[in-house]
């Protein structure tokens, strides 16, 4: 596997197809502030509610792409049902 596998713009793609087959959107902070450098900068949205689902916490954005990863891993495992 070619070292461009593991970079952040990958790894954003990767996260974006996993969110988009549970119906949400990863989002990014457009604006950049400390807080949210200092702490990750994605969220995930559901499309149809537009209702944040992860990412929240004590600000907007406040999730890392580690975080999402890992909220999305275990959504996935009842998928082959």
């Amino acid at each position: 596997m070619s070292s461009r596998a593991h970079t952040t713009t990958a790894t954003e793609r990767r996260l974006r197809r996993l969110a988009q087959r549970r119906g949400w959107s990863l989002l990014f902070a457009h604006k950049r502030n400390a807080k949210i450098d200092a702490h990750g900068g994605y969220m995930l949205r559901e499309d149809d509610t537009g209702k944040v689902v992860f990412g929240n916490v004590s600000y907007e954005y406040s999730a890392s792409l580690e975080e999402i990863e890992a909220f999305l891993d275990p959504a996935g495992e009842d998928e082959d049902e």
